[in-house]
């Protein structure tokens, strides 16, 4: 185990930071987060298990390719409730991770600073340090997206299956030693994703919606791109001034390759869908009613 892990991870100071802000109400399951011998190994699982992310994302990828061939035989599947019910689960999760984050991440904005926000590990305890976990863990559930599109035979882009794997992947790596920069990444992706799945369990009970909720949703999505360079940006000055953030290189150097990356696809889907006049696909995920 590393030594950055053990000293994130000493005792008084996890007791230490579950008390420094305490919501008013706790489920039964986060309750759980504020105990240091229930926390400590499920941490230590993830920190010497990251690697299977990149395991299970080559076995999607290739089953996602494979799943294209076999299906080129056999009709479409429908799955239209199941699909619904799928996204709604996912949105309603997201939204629920989002909720229970804000008022700690307000917390440390207001008394930290965006630099101490970025810096402080501080959120791997407690309810954060529950929804940060569960967040993790829902980049492999996630991966079930890709099954509708395939066996419903609907168009799959280079973006969404890019997008599924590396986001595993990246999020289980910057796990191992709990990356402070996460609470960013955490929050931003759970409030991006209720908006992005509500959006397409509607789509699948096919409601009307107007195209600028499209744009609004898509512009959401660069906007992440844009914060996590940010987020970034910040960690590595701050650490090539000698100064104390809780995040190695090897997570900055990954994440602003990942951000970057994402910020090209995603603005190029954004010309291409609402800027260029041209028949196009309209949505990232690609689920077509």
């Amino acid at each position: 185990m590393s030594s950055t892990f053990e000293n994130t991870f000493n005792r008084n100071k996890f007791n230490e930071y579950v008390h420094e802000f305490n919501y008013s109400f706790l489920f039964e399951f986060e309750r759980k987060y504020l105990d240091y011998d229930y926390v400590m190994p499920k941490r230590k699982w993830m920190a010497q298990n990251w690697h299977w992310s990149i395991i299970i994302s080559i076995f999607y990828i290739i089953s996602v390719f494979v799943g294209q061939r076999l299906m080129e035989k056999h009709p479409k599947f429908d799955l239209k409730r199941s699909l619904v019910a799928w996204n709604f689960i996912l949105a309603a999760f997201s939204f629920l991770g989002s909720i229970r984050i804000l008022p700690h991440f307000i917390f440390v904005l207001t008394h930290k600073g965006i630099e101490g926000s970025i810096c402080i590990q501080d959120f791997a305890q407690g309810v954060p340090g529950c929804w940060t976990y569960l967040f993790i863990m829902s980049k492999v559930a996630e991966l079930i997206d890709t099954v509708f599109i395939v066996v419903r035979k609907q168009k799959l882009i280079f973006l969404h299956w890019y997008h599924h794997a590396t986001v595993l992947i990246y999020c289980w790596f910057a796990s191992k030693d709990l990356s402070s920069s996460g609470r960013w990444f955490v929050i931003m992706n759970y409030t991006v994703h209720s908006f992005m799945y509500g959006y397409y369990a509607f789509r699948a009970l096919r409601f009307k919606i107007p195209k600028w909720v499209n744009i609004a949703i898509t512009s959401g999505q660069i906007s992440q791109m844009v914060v996590g360079l940010y987020v970034n940006s910040i960690a590595y000055r701050k650490k090539m001034n000698g100064e104390k953030c809780h995040v190695s290189y090897e997570s900055i150097y990954w994440s602003f390759f990942m951000y970057f990356t994402y910020f090209v696809l995603f603005f190029n889907f954004f010309l291409n869908a609402y800027l260029r006049k041209q028949p196009i696909i309209k949505t990232i995920n690609l689920k077509k009613d």
